[in-house]
């Protein structure tokens, strides 16, 4: 069966990278090519309802379940098949008639702070959850602390041996508490020198807070596989940015989420990883070694890579291949927490207060619903991308659960086996293609053909 797998992986690679390939020859223009072929029809088209032929897409949705990807097929019918266009033509009348479509005063500001309400609920529900759970399991934990199960010789015998490897190379307390003081130290003098806006006394306030926050976050990852790093870091984002004010509220409270955001996710990350390495007798001071080696080429490459798609591609373009969402999101985020609800639209703050009811009522009835009926309520945060990407990256991800439930009526043996390999092939063969696109983008040589589609009349 891994034979079997290597081979899907690589037919279906060969296939989206020849298939990526072969899409470039028609995208020589603004949009132009399959990405932008009409499968609904140019009404549809216009309301972003197209199949745009992404195999990074349709494998994601084949790895994600039916759940999401129908969730994001809800969102996407609700925004920009029922809200937008019943907004937008409230124009003139919620908003002003000449003003442009990039404002937040505009119907771009109901689709961003909509889907912060969405984002913001979710998270919100979800990191009380969590809490709730660390609280509660640590309370347990020490109320039956000498209360011990006696499990089997060889489970114990195989227990003991990995709890000395572990043991026996543990990092020093001393190591760890150096470096920590080490790097704030580097940080609260490096990081308010490239970012003036972020006050080296922010810098010192969250290293202090952070070694909780990590804990918090590692422990309930533990506990329920839920990373809640960002939420930590929108908590830091509005805190901030309500503190510095108007006229650096917005940059210093980004700074201060990705610092938070960033330290509470490798605290997580790397417990997750010393659990595996515990898991597999591996010496977590080799796992340690591994995590800087890695770091230090991520210093190196991941900033190469960024700059490589930012000269190339129109990255945050709302109407472009790269929109960057989640930077709009966030950006508007640090506005509402420095401009208050002020920066709202007209009637947007009451959306906001319906999305927000709804993500956490969602969310409630998930957890609580009678009998099986909670798993088919639909997931608020996969509801929320849609409302500010389009409808089109939905289509696709249905189109992969589609094959997913095609092909486990049809074989049901080896479609559990095999979809993984398939997927994970679409995704790096379509991804593979990126980097000889920018290369040719780099030495100005653009796609020959522009296939374009229009009205008849327009013909």
């Amino acid at each position: 069966m891994t034979k079997k797998q290597v081979h899907g992986f690589t037919k279906f690679f060969s296939l989206s990278f020849v298939w990526s390939f072969f899409q470039w020859f028609f995208a020589g223009g603004d949009q132009c090519g399959f990405v932008f072929f009409p499968t609904f029809g140019l009404k549809a088209f216009k309301q972003s309802f197209y199949f745009d032929f992404s195999m990074t897409y349709v494998g994601a949705g084949m790895i994600c379940s039916h759940l999401v990807n129908l969730s994001l097929l809800l969102g996407a019918v609700l925004s920009w098949g029922v809200m937008w266009p019943l907004i937008g033509k409230k124009k003139g009348d919620w908003f002003p008639q000449n003003i442009k479509e990039t404002s937040m005063e505009s119907l771009n500001g109901y689709k961003i702070f909509i889907s912060i309400a969405l984002i913001l609920g979710d998270g919100l529900y979800n990191f009380c959850k969590t809490l709730w759970f660390t609280f509660r399991s640590m309370h347990s934990a020490f109320k039956k602390n000498n209360l011990q199960t006696a499990p089997d010789s060889k489970n114990q015998s195989l227990e003991t041996r990995r709890n000395e490897v572990f043991i026996r190379d543990t990092i020093p307390f001393w190591l760890a508490l150096v470096g920590y003081i080490l790097f704030s130290i580097i940080s609260i003098i490096v990081i308010p020198i490239m970012f003036p806006p972020l006050k080296w006394y922010y810098v010192l306030v969250a290293y202090i807070f952070a070694p909780s926050l990590c804990f918090c976050n590692a422990y309930g990852a533990g506990l329920t596989d839920m990373n809640m790093a960002y939420n930590y870091g929108k908590v830091a984002l509005f805190v901030l940015a309500s503190m510095v004010g108007k006229e650096k509220g917005v940059v210093a409270g980004l700074i201060g989420c990705g610092l938070i955001k960033s330290m509470a996710s490798i605290s997580s990350d790397l417990m997750h990883d010393f659990k595996t390495g515990h898991l597999t007798l591996t010496s977590p001071r080799s796992m340690l070694l591994s995590q800087v080696i890695g770091t230090a080429i991520g210093c190196i490459v991941a900033p190469l890579t960024f700059f490589l798609f930012y000269k190339t591609f129109d990255v945050g373009n709302p109407n472009g291949e790269y929109k960057a969402p989640y930077a709009l999101i966030y950006r508007n985020m640090a506005i509402l927490g420095v401009e208050g609800f002020s920066a709202l639209p007209h009637h947007c703050l009451h959306l906001c207060y319906g999305f927000f009811g709804f993500a956490v009522l969602a969310n409630l009835l998930r957890d609580v619903g009678p009998g099986k009926s909670g798993k088919w309520v639909p997931l608020p945060m996969a509801m929320a991308v849609p409302f500010l990407v389009g409808a089109y990256f939905a289509i696709d991800m249905c189109v992969g659960s589609l094959v997913v439930y095609v092909w486990h009526r049809i074989d049901k043996v080896r479609a559990p086996v095999m979809v993984p390999a398939v997927a994970s092939g679409l995704i790096c063969g379509d991804g593979l293609w990126i980097l000889p696109s920018c290369i040719l983008a780099l030495f100005k040589i653009s796609p020959p053909i522009c296939m374009n589609f229009l009205p008849s009349k327009s013909n």
